[in-house]
């Protein structure tokens, strides 16, 4: 069937418009670059900060975090043509100067990218 159809092929009717706080944001694209970030008003006065560009991941190692520069975007799980246009999202594995990071949370909504090592470099 058609989206928005019912099975005898009779069309859902809305029982009333989307409120503004239920409509999608725009969507925000992480790539790898010298640091650029911008804030937005969320509900309740608040303000978010989001990235548009980031060179630094912060690292978890042996309950010590580190910031290191990123050199390469390796793999993206999620969608591998992300990978191809150096796009971070959550579960990106990146190339770094202490091996491979797999990022933890994400960047497009906190303004900062986390991760954790899981494989140094080799020797």
């Amino acid at each position: 069937m058609h989206k928005g159809k019912q099975i005898s092929g009779a069309r859902y009717k809305k029982s009333r418009k989307k409120k503004k706080y239920e409509l999608p944001g725009q969507k925000r694209i992480v790539k790898l670059g010298e640091k650029k970030a911008r804030t937005k008003r969320v509900r309740g006065g608040n303000k978010k900060l989001f990235l548009l560009k980031e060179k630094k991941v912060n690292v978890k190692i042996d309950k010590k975090i580190k910031s290191v520069e990123i050199k390469n975007v390796i793999e993206t799980p999620s969608n591998r043509f992300l990978a191809r246009q150096n796009i971070l999202t959550k579960g990106t594995i990146l190339e770094t100067e202490i091996g491979k990071v797999k990022i933890t949370n994400r960047p497009s909504q906190e303004g900062v990218i986390n991760g954790i090592l899981i494989e140094p470099p080799s020797k």
